[in-house]
């Protein structure tokens, strides 16, 4: 191996560790997460020139590869983390990787459709987009979502922002502010499309709300560093205002999204 070569693999190592968050609450990732809903697959697909071939970067368990697997001939997924991957859904036309969103193993040129959901805010961003580019056809999409805070009533709203600010303030990644800024600054160099509003929702319990909770990046940095899980104690308060454990409320997440046409 020559010293250049050697040097590019020791900087993938790194980006790998830096970016590789959540492998080890992988089962939780796939338990909790919310579902993207029918819609926001279908307006990307209608803004694609073909519809062969889709790769969706840092999929996680899938959620999204998922969703574009009913609407593409074959999808790729890829991700840094082999135990996300392995609570992927299966599906016939889904192949699952584990490599570098920066890269991919694509064919030069292959790509009709590019996502990253609710992961752009982690990736290096000038080598992703130097592969989105070297993978995409000619004026392929890249799309790329991102949902933050979640609402679940006026009556728990402080609770819920004062854990996500107060208690994990210290405890989030510093490119967790391109979610609160709703991607609006995160770096995106395409010409971009103009998009409907999009919103996830679910009827949860608190304990599936608590379940979601636990699955963020900076919860499990605070457990990793305290040693206890700040999500107990709020669970507690919320029940109190939930009414019980066994009551279902609509919870919901505005969704965000950038795209952009390669090319």
């Amino acid at each position: 191996m020559t010293r250049t070569s050697a040097a590019c693999t020791s900087a993938r190592r790194r980006s790998s560790i830096r970016n590789d968050l959540f492998s080890g609450q992988a089962a939780v990732y796939a338990a909790s997460r919310p579902g993207y809903p029918d819609a926001l697959f279908d307006f990307v697909a209608t803004q694609c020139r073909g519809r062969s071939l889709a790769w969706d970067c840092a999929t996680g368990n899938g959620q999204a590869a998922t969703g574009l697997a009913s609407r593409f001939a074959r999808v790729v997924a890829t991700d840094l983390s082999a135990g996300q991957l392995a609570h992927a859904v299966p599906a016939p036309n889904i192949e699952y990787r584990v490599s570098p969103a920066e890269d991919s193993g694509l064919a030069p040129a292959s790509t009709d459709l590019v996502t990253v959901a609710q992961a752009l805010h982690w990736l290096d961003h000038e080598p992703f987009y130097r592969e989105v580019r070297r993978v995409a056809r000619p004026g392929g999409i890249i799309a790329a979502w991102s949902y933050g805070a979640c609402h679940a009533g006026d009556d728990v709203e402080g609770l819920l922002r004062g854990f996500e600010h107060a208690t994990l303030g210290p405890f989030w990644d510093s490119r967790r502010r391109w979610v609160d800024e709703g991607y609006r600054t995160i770096p995106f160099p395409f010409p971009e499309v103009t998009t409907p509003p999009f919103e996830l929702h679910m009827e949860w319990t608190v304990t599936q709300l608590c379940g979601y909770l636990r699955s963020w990046s900076a919860v499990a940095t605070y457990i990793r560093d305290r040693h206890e899980d700040p999500v107990a104690p709020l669970q507690e308060r919320l029940v109190k205002q939930w009414g019980s454990d066994g009551q279902r409320r609509l919870v919901r997440w505005p969704l965000v999204i950038r795209l952009g046409r390669v090319g």
